[in-house]
């Protein structure tokens, strides 16, 4: 499995999170990227938990794998957007200021400080 379908940089930590498993420590949230047979790039999420058999004893692992490509594609163009908004506000030739619910003025930018 590590050796068809994993990158050669992630193999060995993959390879640890399955034989972890073989011995009974689980591993949720493990990111990893994971390439289809067309070649697109996917990034997975695992979580892989010991196999028991009716008697307790470890018989393998069970890995559940989501593809989170998407999650992350869109977290970093939101992420993206939030920086160009607080450098836009930030260097904004007017002053820009928050205020919570007691007046207090919590937030400002450059030009509000030079007030």
């Amino acid at each position: 499995l590590v050796d068809n379908f994993i990158t050669e940089e992630f193999k060995h930590s993959v390879n640890s999170v399955l034989k972890g498993a073989l011995m009974g420590k689980e591993t949720a949230n493990f990111e990893f990227p994971l390439f289809t047979k067309s070649g697109e790039r996917k990034a997975i999420l695992l979580n892989a938990t010991t196999r028991r058999g009716a008697d307790g004893e470890i018989t393998g692992v069970i890995g559940v794998g989501q593809d989170i490509t998407q999650i992350r594609e869109i977290t970093g163009e939101q992420e993206r957007i939030a920086d160009d908004l607080s450098r836009l506000i930030e260097t904004a030739n007017a002053p820009i200021f928050g205020v919570d619910l007691k007046g207090m003025v919590t937030e400002w930018n450059r030009k509000a400080a030079d007030m």
